[in-house]
């Protein structure tokens, strides 16, 4: 039996707006009712959004699922075969970081005395979410110069960039669009063409919603001061919408 979308909504608990997103980006586009144009969800659209779900479950970006389910080598079972295994290993990694917390907690009482090993048991760095969405945005040529010049960061140049970050966290009272505040995040925009890679006017912009879209980039921002994140975000829109 077809549901409408605020059917789909409360079986699903995924929100009205993004199943609207999700047919607006060609993701999920359930057929329109002759009669008022709403949205019909048949049992195949669930089950195309269950797999969907999956994916968002595992962090893959929405432009990697589109691109994943509309290749002519999509296979349902192969997919969910992957999710289950990624979702298992997920799980592994967790419980191995439970146990950490569990005897960390022990040793704090004094009850239990960790090696230094154990400390760091279920620690995983080998896959960098920074990366890979990066690659996705701008292509692995551009990541691999930024990760090259990366690893060559002297303490200067990373003295350098926490400076530019403090001299913005002074200002992020100010209007993003403010003279002030559009001289300081040139610096930051020349830095990153100086010593990193080669941004266009929108890859910068597109950096900038990536420190508000993305809480990984918020979170390592905001050390700076409480608002950075949306202070620089808004301030490099601004500075690219200039320079185009």
């Amino acid at each position: 039996m077809s549901m409408q979308v605020k059917e789909v909504a409360a079986l699903t608990g995924v929100s009205v707006r993004t199943l609207h997103h999700y047919d607006e980006i060609g993701l999920l586009s359930p057929a329109k009712s002759a009669e008022n144009g709403y949205r019909i969800y048949s049992d195949e659209d669930l089950t195309t959004l269950q797999q969907i779900l999956f994916f968002r479950a595992l962090d893959f970006p929405l432009k990697k699922i589109k691109e994943i389910m509309s290749s002519s080598h999509y296979n349902r079972l192969e997919a969910l075969d992957m999710q289950r295994n990624m979702l298992l290993d997920k799980q592994q990694r967790i419980n191995r970081m439970l146990e950490t917390i569990e005897k960390t907690i022990q040793n704090e009482k004094g009850v239990y005395h960790m090696s230094r090993k154990e400390k760091f048991q279920g620690f995983d760095f080998t896959n960098n979410p920074y990366e890979e969405e990066a690659r996705q945005r701008w292509g692995d040529k551009k990541v691999d110069e930024a990760n090259q010049k990366a690893q060559s960061m002297t303490k200067e140049l990373q003295d350098e960039m926490n400076q530019i970050y403090k001299e913005l966290a002074a200002i992020r009272h100010l209007d993003p669009t403010s003279k002030e505040a559009q001289q300081t995040i040139k610096k930051w925009y020349d830095f990153l063409n100086d010593h990193f890679t080669t941004y266009t006017p929108e890859a910068f912009q597109g950096l900038g919603m990536m420190y508000v879209q993305d809480e990984r980039f918020t979170e390592n921002i905001d050390q700076f001061g409480k608002g950075l994140a949306k202070f620089m975000s808004e301030a490099m829109n601004e500075f690219a919408t200039n320079q185009k």
